[in-house]
C-alpha cells in the first residue's frame, strides 16, 4: 500500500531501520528499552521516504508529528484496511500458526494475488505493518493473530477486520498470563466473536474447545479435521484414510479426491486441513489443489526434516508448549531409527504449572519409547526427572543449563542410524545446540 505522509509517498513502512528500504516511512516507536527517535537520522540516511515521530528531529527529512506514534500506526492499518476492501483471512491458535498461515497463503494463491504475515509478526505491531506492506494489487491477505493477554485478539481483529476466522488450537501457551486452559480458550474465541453474520468460521473440529466456538458464531462455519462428529453437516473438509509416511501423509477428502502433504506428522496435516478449508470458505474448486498441498513447506525452525550423517533431525526450535512438544515426539517415535533422541530446551510462559506441565511432557517422551532425553534450561530439569521417574535408565536422561553444551554433548552421542528432535520455546534458543550438533 502506498501512503501520503508529511508531504512524501511512501511505498513500505517499518519500525526497524535495519529493514528500510528506499521510499520507506519510519514510525519510531518508544517501547521499555529503545527509543525509534534515537534512529530516525539513520532511517533518512538509509532511504526512508519519511518518517512519524512524537517529537521533531533535526536535521530529517518529511516528519509526521503525533502524540503517540503506535496509536498512529495502528489506527492507519484499520483504516488502509477498510480502504483497501480485500478479503482477509486471519490466523490464530496455540500451536501452529506460522505453519498454517503460510500453507493458507500458498494455497490461495493459487487462484488469488495473496498478501501475508512476514515471518511471525502477529502482535500490536507486527500486524499493522503486515497489512500497511501489502503490495497494491493484493487480493486476499492471510494474517496471523499471536496474544498472550486476554482482550489482544479482539484489538487486532479491530485492525484486521477478518471476513474468515481460522481457529487451529486451544493450547497451555501463555497460560502464566491466562490462569487457565478455559481462559485462553475465551481469548482465542475473540477471533470469532469479531466476525460478522456474513463472516466464515474455519474451525478445527478435532479440538474440543474450537469446535465449541461455532456457537457464538451466527453466520457460516467450516470445520476441518479428522474425526466425525454426527453434529457436523457433511459440506466441510475431513481427511479419511489417513497415512502417516516418513515424507508426509496421504488422506482423502470426501468428494474432492486423494491428497499428498509432505508437511510431516499431524501439524503438517492439519495446516494442509486449515488451509483447504479457508479456501473452500473463498470458494475455490479443491479439486485443483492437490498439487499445491503437495509442494507445501515448512517454515524455518519448523518441522523441518534434515538428514546429516546417516542420521535423521527434526529442527522444530522455532517455539514450544506441552501439546506441541507432545506432537513432536509422537512424530520423532514414528520416526524409523535405532535410538530416538529427545533434545527439548524448557518451555516459557507456563508461570505457576510450568514443573508439573514439564513433568508432563517428559514422562509423555518415556512413555513414547525415547530413548535419550535431554533437557536444556530452567524448568527442563523437571522434564528430565520425570522421564528417570517413568523408566528412562539413568545414562539416558541429561540437563545442561543452557544450549551449545548440549549440542556438543548430543554430538558426541548420536551416531549413524539414530533420530533426533529439537524444539524448545524461542528464548530458550535450541537452534544453538542444533548448530553445534550440525557443526
Amino acid at each position: 500500500m502506498n501512503l501520503l505522509v508529511a508531504g512524501a509517498h511512501c511505498t513500505s513502512v517499518s519500525t526497524d531501520t535495519r529493514a528500510i528500504e528506499p521510499g520507506a516511512l519510519f514510525v519510531a516507536l518508544q517501547g521499555p528499552n529503545h527509543d525509534g527517535h534515537d534512529h530516525v537520522l539513520t532511517a533518512f540516511e538509509r532511504g526512508a521516504a519519511a518518517a512519524v515521530v512524537e517529537r521533531f528531529i533535526e536535521g530529517g527529512g518529511p516528519q509526521l508529528v503525533v502524540s503517540d506514534s503506535l496509536a498512529w500506526l495502528q489506527q492507519t492499518a484499520a483504516t488502509e484496511r477498510e480502504r483497501w476492501g480485500g478479503v482477509v483471512v486471519a490466523i490464530t491458535g496455540s500451536a501452529g500458526k506460522t505453519t498454517t498461515k503460510d500453507a493458507t497463503a500458498a494455497v490461495v494463491s493459487t487462484l488469488y494475488r495473496v498478501g501475508k504475515t512476514a515471518g511471525n509478526y502477529n502482535n500490536h505491531i507486527g500486524l499493522p505493518l503486515s497489512i500497511l506492506n501489502l503490495a497494491g494489487d493484493t487480493e486476499v491477505a492471510v494474517l496471523e493473530i499471536g496474544m498472550n493477554h486476554a482482550g489482544e485478539i479482539a484489538e487486532l481483529a479491530r485492525i484486521a477486520k477478518p471476513d474468515i476466522a481460522v481457529v487451529i488450537n486451544v493450547g497451555s501457551a501463555h497460560i502464566e498470563n491466562l490462569g487457565s486452559i478455559e481462559q485462553i480458550a475465551l481469548a482465542k474465541r475473540e477471533l470469532i466473536e469479531s466476525l460478522g453474520p456474513d463472516g466464515i468460521a474455519v474451525l478445527n473440529g478435532d479440538d474440543e474447545r474450537v469446535r465449541a466456538f461455532a456457537a457464538q458464531h451466527p453466520g457460516r462455519t467450516i470445520f476441518y479435521g479428522t474425526s466425525e462428529f454426527s453434529s457436523i453437516e457433511a459440506a466441510h473438509v475431513r481427511a479419511s484414510n489417513l497415512e502417516f509416511l516418513p515424507e508426509g501423509s496421504k488422506f482423502d477428502v470426501a468428494d474432492v479426491g486423494s491428497f499428498f502433504c509432505p508437511l510431516p506428522a499431524r501439524g503438517g496435516l492439519m495446516a494442509a486441513l486449515a488451509a483447504l478449508a479457508a479456501a473452500k470458505a473463498l470458494k475455490m474448486d479443491l479439486t485443483g489443489l492437490k498439487d499445491a498441498i503437495a509442494s507445501l513447506q515448512a517454515p524455518k525452525m519448523r518441522l523441518a526434516r534434515i538428514e546429516s550423517r546417516g542420521m535423521v533431525i527434526w529442527d522444530d526450535c522455532y517455539n514450544s508448549n506441552p501439546e506441541a512438544a507432545k506432537m513432536m515426539l509422537d512424530l520423532l517415535a514414528d520416526t524409523p531409527a535405532k535410538r530416538r533422541i529427545a533434545v527439548l530446551g524448557e518451555m516459557l510462559e507456563l508461570g505457576r504449572w510450568s514443573e508439573d506441565l514439564h513433568r508432563e511432557v517428559g514422562t509423555y517422551a518415556a512413555r513414547r519409547g525415547i530413548s535419550v532425553l535431554v533437557g536444556i534450561r530452567g524448568a527442563a530439569r523437571h522434564l528430565v526427572d520425570a522421564g528417570l521417574d517413568a523408566g528412562l535408565a539413568p545414562g539416558a536422561a541429561h540437563f545442561f543449563p543452557e544450549p551449545s553444551a548440549a549440542g556438543r554433548f548430543v554430538k558426541t552421542l548420536a551416531e549413524s542410524g539414530d533420530a533426533l528432535l529439537f524444539k524448545g520455546s524461542r528464548g530458550t534458543r535450541v537452534e544453538l545446540a542444533l548448530q553445534e550438533f550440525l557443526n
